[in-house]
């Protein structure tokens, strides 16, 4: 709990909040969400999850709450134990291991994901060398290179993209990370093709729908803000990005929270807009508590800037579509209701 409410400061003008559209959970992620709390709700306490389901402390701690155990490695499940792989996706390495084990998996990788694996297996089998753009150290990378590891060069940065180097300058594709930023990616691409022009794109866009419609809403509210509150946890690489894309597009301070009670009053200084948004991973009821307290400390009047419409489900994992009784399950498509 905060240990004193922001102050009501007088300021220039109508104070005022810009709140992002689309926000908050997308598809993949409110389907591995349900995934571990159906597993919980068919199994029974404990239910392992390799790394967090998501980037997000508050769906991670929830989750524990009921039951679910967290672990780093395959390795640290009991033999015969069940296991949810986490939406970022895993490698066919540890998908054997669990094997090895006797282990009850249940796949939770985003779909997309998937749709980035079995190219980097495709494109492995046609023995094109893939330029891979992504974070160094992310689950999604990890599982990703996994799949086609002597046919995979990770590309950071857009510094990277100058420097590598590749075996066949006439025979490359590229492919990417899903939660990076859309621009600094094309960035990265056009780079490269300045040094393989030859360089082939992937037959659609791997950064994800929700990714690139979050970037795109918090840049239209960006030049309106004076100060950006994006919730998200640090480790979420679409809710760090979306500070960086809207600093880039002129807020004037853009902060990331995981919680409302982190926000600090130093930051509201001269402040009359507040822009809004969340990443992928946030639960709503996260983004509710930021609005009561703007709403406390005079920003109560509340503008939607709504840039994309979402409605797209996936179907849950084969494990999960019935019901301990063999029903079908109600709840057989990963998706919750959702306002924005």
């Amino acid at each position: 709990m905060r240990r004193e409410p922001l102050p009501n400061l007088n300021v220039a003008g109508t104070k005022r909040v810009l709140l992002a559209a689309p926000r908050g959970y997308c598809a993949g992620v409110d389907r591995a969400v349900i995934a571990v709390e159906k597993a919980l709700d068919h199994f029974g306490a404990p239910v392992y999850v390799r790394k967090q389901i998501v980037h997000n402390v508050h769906v991670v701690s929830e989750l524990e709450q009921r039951g679910a155990i967290f672990v780093d490695e395959v390795d640290e499940v009991p033999e015969g134990s069940h296991l949810v792989f986490s939406a970022h996706g895993v490698s066919p390495m540890v998908v054997q291991a669990a094997a090895d084990r006797n282990l009850e998996a249940i796949d939770a990788t985003c779909p997309l994901v998937t749709k980035v694996h079995r190219e980097a297996t495709r494109f492995a089998g046609q023995n094109k060398q893939i330029l891979l753009i992504g974070h160094a150290g992310h689950e999604e990378v990890e599982g990703t290179m996994g799949h086609a590891p002597e046919s995979t060069i990770l590309v950071g940065t857009p510094d990277d993209a100058d420097t590598i180097q590749v075996d066949d300058p006439d025979n490359l594709v590229w492919i990417s990370q899903t939660t990076l930023s859309v621009d600094e990616t094309m960035e990265t691409v056009r780079r490269l093709r300045v040094r393989f022009p030859n360089l082939q794109d992937p037959p659609s866009d791997d950064i994800c729908y929700a990714t690139q419609n979050r970037q795109v809403a918090i840049k239209k509210v960006a030049p309106g803000a004076d100060l950006v509150i994006i919730v998200g946890s640090a480790n979420s690489s679409n809710s760090v990005r979306l500070v960086e894309v809207a600093l880039e597009h002129g807020a004037k301070a853009a902060y990331r929270i995981d919680y409302a009670d982190e926000m600090r009053a130093e930051w509201f200084e001269g402040v009359a807009s507040v822009g809004v948004s969340s990443g992928a991973s946030v639960p709503e009821v996260l983004v509710a508590e930021v609005l009561e307290d703007l709403a406390a400390a005079g920003f109560d009047t509340v503008e939607e800037v709504r840039t994309a419409e979402e409605d797209l489900m996936f179907s849950l994992p084969k494990e999960l579509r019935t019901a301990p009784s063999g029903e079908k399950d109600a709840r057989g498509l990963g998706g919750r209701a959702r306002t924005s």
